[in-house]
């Protein structure tokens, strides 16, 4: 992670954003300014109108403020719609920015990271978040400029008039100021408390979503409504921390501000201090007090706004800065042949003591097929993991035609890999679509029903309305696990890899449906490097051999009938099986 990134100076970064928008930002700062520019200078008008209109009773300077009071107020709200506008524009294009480069990163990102972040979590961080981020360059930024410049020119207005009764002012400013430097401080923490509630929330609501069937079927409802009840409980306390915080500190310095006020007024009643003063120069500056009551009072309350932003920001930067997936491979692979070998690999998951692979090696000659069996939890799937370089190992090495893997560019590297495995994803498009994800956009549509007919997916697509054009929902949630995997096996067909990795490809499957797609598989294999994980072991026969891993270790090599004949841990297995 880079220092003083994410974690030092999100503030800084944030308005980095603001650059790219300098021209609206003038356009917004220009507006809010005219805005308050215009109130100060309305209230300014009071001293006139009671010492010379209505003291010296000049009646043409009342005629003229009439016919002024409607043009100023049409300016007053063009200036309002420029600033809130323009800021508006500000904030939606920033949080767009913000999104799109945190869905980028996600999708950059190794699968160790995922492997460790909750979804819902991730989610809120991209929804919940980036609308923090939103109301403080939008409706923060806009308190901010207005109010601040309202401020700023009530003060001058004020000292102008009548600098002895303003000089108060200068002892009750620091006093203001160390408030908000501590409100600030708590509005910061109890929002980053906030966001890791909503990020608890969301995880909460997608796990019962998700798993919805197995609650009704386990009559866990009560326990999700407590569990979900605590969580959404947790979130309340948060605000209500939030909540408390503000308003202690908007009565507080509103107290500061009354006690100016007392002051200015007990020394205006004592006779000689102020010879000089009228009556319209006092009621001014006793109406600007009044009136700064509410600017404070509003920056306050948006200084939780922007805390709030910015703690978000400081969540979103702590996502940006992280490294993205390794790729430090200079050669472009082409179409390999598929010779792969493990060469005294060990892996070791993050957080983990014990390896899940430990010093194996292996060859597969390409065009060949190997079959990885054993337990679950021996390390089968790993193996596919380290070949694909979603994970890199600790120790060894894996070459694929002579040529360590790490040598690759990773996206030419995958792109000679097809890869079926046990937990189908399925985006919610069309059949076609999904069949043909990934592939060059230059396939054809022949190309996706021939694959699709030998993957036998024309069998249940034929059968709907819409054919290859039905859309499967969410997860294939339209499909049901034996046709999510042929649309699968569809794909690794059309993607036509010199190497193939078969993960549980028909733990799915029905009887029938195996039967219908082993053809479709050994057509598949012909000619390719087949990695195939298995746990039934009738898929994996005619294996060209079978390697049992147990424990991150390969514990016997060989071909069907050998292992069998040997009586070793594969013989066990397929007895078990096979109710020998």
């Amino acid at each position: 992670m880079q220092p003083n990134s994410s974690t030092d100076l999100p503030t800084k970064r944030f308005f980095s954003y603001l650059r790219d928008y300098k021209l609206a930002f003038v356009a917004a700062f220009f507006g809010m300014v005219g805005y308050s520019a215009i109130d100060t200078f309305v209230i300014s008008q009071v001293q006139p109108v009671i010492d010379q209109a209505l003291n010296k009773q000049d009646f043409d300077y009342l005629r003229m403020a009439a016919y002024l009071v409607v043009p100023v107020f049409m300016l007053r709200g063009i200036f309002n719609f420029l600033g809130s506008y323009a800021l508006s524009w500000i904030g939606s294009q920033v949080v767009m920015k913000m999104r799109q480069q945190l869905f980028a990163k996600y999708i950059s990102l190794p699968v160790s990271y995922h492997d460790q972040q909750s979804k819902g979590n991730l989610i809120s961080k991209v929804i919940y978040d980036t609308d923090q981020i939103a109301g403080a360059s939008s409706k923060a930024l806009a308190v901010l400029v207005r109010e601040g410049a309202l401020v700023v020119g009530i003060l001058l207005w004020m000292f102008y008039l009548s600098w002895q009764l303003s000089l108060v002012f200068l002892f009750v400013g620091p006093v203001v100021a160390v408030v908000v430097s501590f409100v600030t401080k708590r509005f910061r923490k109890v929002s980053r408390s906030i966001q890791q509630s909503m990020g608890s929330l969301t995880s909460s609501v997608e796990q019962v979503v998700k798993g919805h069937k197995v609650v009704l079927m386990f009559g866990g409802q009560n326990k999700e409504q407590q569990r979900f009840a605590q969580k959404s409980n947790s979130n309340r306390q948060q605000n209500m921390k939030l909540a408390v915080t503000q308003t202690l500190s908007v009565s507080t310095i509103q107290v500061i501000a009354s006690l100016a006020l007392a002051v200015v007024l007990y020394i205006a009643s004592t006779p000689g201090l102020l010879a000089d003063l009228t009556a319209g120069t006092f009621v001014t500056i006793v109406f600007y007090m009044v009136m700064l009551l509410k600017p404070l009072k509003q920056l306050t309350t948006v200084n939780s706004e922007f805390q709030k932003g910015m703690a978000a920001c400081q969540s979103i930067f702590a996502v940006l800065d992280e490294q993205p997936e390794t790729d430090n491979g200079k050669l472009e692979a082409g179409r390999v042949s598929g010779d792969i070998r493990f060469n005294d690999v060990i892996f070791t998951y993050p957080g983990k003591s014990q390896p899940a692979i430990n010093q194996i090696s292996m060859h597969v000659p390409a065009g060949s097929s190997v079959a990885l069996v054993g337990r679950s939890g021996s390390g089968k799937s790993t193996l596919s993991s380290l070949i694909t370089r979603f994970y890199l190992p600790q120790q060894g090495s894996i070459q694929i035609d002579e040529t360590d893997i790490n040598a690759f560019t990773l996206a030419s590297l995958r792109k000679n890999i097809a890869l079926v495995s046990q937990q189908v994803t399925l985006f919610n498009d069309t059949i076609a679509n999904n069949i043909a994800y990934g592939v060059s956009e230059s396939v054809t549509r022949q190309q996706i029903e021939h694959a699709a007919r030998l993957a036998h997916v024309m069998e249940f697509a034929d059968q709907m309305e819409q054919g290859l054009d039905t859309m499967v929902g969410e997860d294939g949630a339209s499909l049901s696990g034996g046709q999510r995997q042929r649309v699968a096996i569809a794909r690794a067909l059309l993607l036509d890899a010199p190497i193939l990795i078969l993960d549980e490809a028909t733990s799915a499957l029905d009887t029938e449906s195996e039967r219908m797609i082993q053809d479709a598989l050994e057509r598949l294999q012909q000619n390719r490097t087949s990695i195939i994980i298995a746990h039934r072991l009738s898929t994996i026969e005619n294996a060209d051999q079978i390697l049992v891993v147990d424990q991150g270790k390969v514990v016997e090599c060989g071909q069907h009938q050998q292992l069998l004949a040997a009586g070793g841990a594969y013989a066990q297995l397929h007895a078990m099986q096979f109710g020998e």
